[in-house]
């Protein structure tokens, strides 16, 4: 009896630490979600304040038209590229590997996802506010809609990991 209860006790820290990792994973990924989201409202705030810097290239036309183009051509791969990937390595890569390394894996590549997405978002508001164009703005506005594809939550985690609460209780 005594051997049964020790080995239920182990079952239940060995439990208990696995919900703390998985708790800890959600929080960096929600971490790394929240100083996505930061970055661009500080850049608006600083570009809207005004400052020497903005529509410093707004009446250079080629440098205007490549920044266009080079945003443009961001958001058109980065954005599904960030998407996709992300669902590739989780079938390809994470799904076949020990919890605790998922956990890791999974954390590690939301982080990749969000630093694709941030590309088109900066460069985004630097054609914005140094060559004022539309363009640049939209497609911030494009890598940011995208970015709510890829909310991060425990929730989430437990369900593109399959883990069930279910089960480990």
């Amino acid at each position: 009896m005594r051997g049964g209860s020790l080995k239920y006790q182990l079952d239940k820290s060995h439990l208990n630490k696995m919900e703390q990792q998985i708790k800890q994973a959600a929080k960096r990924t929600r971490t790394s979600f929240a100083y996505f989201w930061v970055l661009p409202i500080l850049l608006v705030i600083l570009g809207e304040t005004g400052g020497a810097w903005v529509g410093v290239y707004a009446d250079d036309v080629r440098a205007t038209y490549f920044a266009e183009t080079l945003v443009i051509l961001l958001a058109a791969t980065c954005v599904p590229v960030s998407l996709k990937l992300f669902a590739w390595v989780l079938t390809r890569k994470i799904d076949k590997v020990s919890l605790p390394e998922a956990l890791h894996l999974y954390s590690f590549w939301s982080k990749i996802r969000i630093i694709l997405l941030m590309l088109p978002v900066l460069a985004g508001f630097a054609v914005y506010y140094l060559m004022l164009s539309n363009k640049g703005i939209l497609c911030a506005f494009i890598a940011l809609t995208a970015s709510l594809f890829c909310l991060p939550g425990e929730g989430r985690l437990r369900k593109e990991l399959h883990i069930n609460k279910e089960e480990e209780a």
